[in-house]
């Protein structure tokens, strides 16, 4: 298919048929797969993903790729969704969703934050992403990569990078490299934060002056004794805590 990329929906077509190759090894589809794919645009991953599944369900809102796939594929094989993605009920599905797709740089955020809502009836995904989101994805306590995105998808997700890829992979070329990420939802009620709605304040409120300590930025949720009651130094910053120290915070404010 012929399109001329689109900058307001952040159009960068994968073309390299090797990339393409090794994005379906690693999702590895099977015939009955519930696959929905996010931004199919002209059908990198659409194209090897219908050789294999039965059928396939894309969400695209680009009117002029939407009725270039419906000329492409009979409706028994694909089905189109023609909205935004962020504003999909993925729920609706049922269960056991594995999600793809090669991101719109500028949505990713919001978008994975969405999908964190669908989490119990997502089997797995995988994305291509900006190299730079995806390092922050799996960012670890005390570097520099690790922040808000990092505590809240770790929360909700096991998150792996797969592999890296260069911008000359697509086109028109980005000014960023890629990456491959995996994202499997835990499923352990033990780790939860009985108030999650809270958890994201707290982490939020952690974060948003990263190089001030704990003890202001979590002035309003904890005092002093609150703090050594926890375990945790008030002279700390929000780096330094883990996905489980951030639940244990918002479990405490919650009795």
């Amino acid at each position: 298919m012929r399109h001329k990329p689109r900058k307001r929906f952040g159009q960068n077509f994968l073309v390299d048929q090797h990339v393409i190759s090794q994005v379906i090894a690693a999702i590895h589809p099977h015939k009955h797969d519930q696959v929905i794919e996010i931004g199919p645009g002209l059908g990198a991953l659409t194209y090897p993903l219908l050789q294999v599944v039965d059928h396939l369900d894309v969400i695209e809102i680009d009117r002029d790729i939407v009725d270039k796939l419906s000329k492409a594929f009979p409706p028994e094989k694909l089905t189109i969704h023609a909205t935004d993605a962020l504003k999909f009920d993925f729920s609706a599905f049922g269960g056991k969703l594995r999600i793809v797709g090669n991101l719109p740089y500028n949505i990713s955020t919001p978008l994975l934050f969405h999908l964190g809502q669908s989490a119990e009836q997502i089997l797995d995904m995988h994305f291509m992403l900006q190299k730079e989101v995806v390092e922050r994805m799996v960012g670890k306590p005390a570097t520099a990569d690790y922040g808000r995105l990092s505590v809240m998808l770790q929360y909700r997700f096991e998150i792996e990078h797969l592999f890296s890829v260069p911008a000359e992979s697509f086109h028109p070329m980005p000014k960023v490299e890629s990456a491959i990420v995996r994202m499997i939802p835990r499923h352990q009620p033990s780790r939860n934060a009985k108030d999650e709605a809270l958890f994201s304040q707290v982490v939020s409120a952690a974060f948003s002056q990263r190089r001030k300590t704990l003890r202001n930025t979590l002035h309003h949720y904890l005092k002093a004794d609150d703090f050594r009651t926890l375990g945790i130094d008030s002279g700390l910053r929000a780096e330094n805590l883990t996905v489980e120290n951030f639940v244990t915070i918002t479990n405490f404010l919650n009795l």
